[in-house]
């Protein structure tokens, strides 16, 4: 038990107090702009399930490989919280509150935005050159996939979840998610499990940019702070 709690701990208990005391202290002024992201997947989930509202969720939200670029990218920031047709909308809902939401305490609204999104375009830039590509590569992906409807929060959820992990060091947790979307390509070769693959890279790169930056910058710091001590003056007894 005492392994246990120690490896509970050492895994979680960094991002466990910063979560607890954010909760504690600020309660649900702490994620206003995950709130905000429920509230609008609801409200896409509404309108899309009406006689009258498909469509236009399809021309805002609603992101094809066979789309025009322009078109994608305009689409694809809305994509994220358009839920998918058929999966249960109580899925996207409890990913953005969770997964959003302990983002935005741990890296700020728009950090978790940013990855969000670069996450996102990372699966649909994946689906288009899997397509270009064919199904006879490696990489590629059957024509049929062209016409795929790609919505849904699942890619920014998986890149969150990875780059919140690298951030407090929960590494079991990151390797269980790397793990668990491995499995899920080799078990269900589809299009999704391709583009949760392609977030996964997508925000590796970013933290080894990050990281990168950090690594810099601590250097620099070390830097002035020795330049400042060789160039004070001399003690005199």
């Amino acid at each position: 038990m005492n392994t246990v709690s120690a490896f509970a701990r050492r895994e979680w208990g960094p991002l466990y107090a910063t979560l607890r005391h954010a909760v504690v202290t600020e309660k649900c002024r702490a994620i206003p702009m995950t709130l905000g992201a429920v509230c609008l997947t609801a409200f896409f989930q509404l309108v899309q399930n009406q006689s009258w509202g498909l469509g236009p969720v399809r021309d805002i939200g609603f992101v094809k490989a066979d789309d025009p670029l322009w078109v994608a990218l305009l689409r694809t920031p809305l994509s994220l919280f358009v839920p998918a047709l058929d999966l249960p909308v109580w899925g996207a809902l409890a990913q953005v509150l969770l997964v959003f939401g302990i983002a935005e305490i741990c890296l700020g609204k728009w950090r978790t935005l940013v990855i969000a999104y670069v996450s996102t375009l990372a699966g649909t830039t994946c689906a288009r050159i899997g397509v270009s590509l064919g199904p006879d590569h490696i990489l590629g992906l059957p024509a049929s996939d062209a016409q795929v409807v790609d919505t849904g929060p699942s890619a920014a959820v998986i890149g969150l979840a990875l780059f919140v992990c690298w951030r407090y060091r929960a590494w079991f947790t990151a390797a269980i998610v790397v793990v668990a979307m491995i499995v899920e390509v080799l078990v269900k070769n589809n299009l999704a499990g391709k583009e949760h693959l392609a977030a996964i890279v997508a925000v590796f790169t970013v933290i080894g940019i990050s990281a990168l930056r950090r690594r810099r910058r601590r250097r620099r710091i070390q830097l002035s702070r020795t330049s400042g001590r060789s160039g004070a003056p001399p003690i005199r007894s």
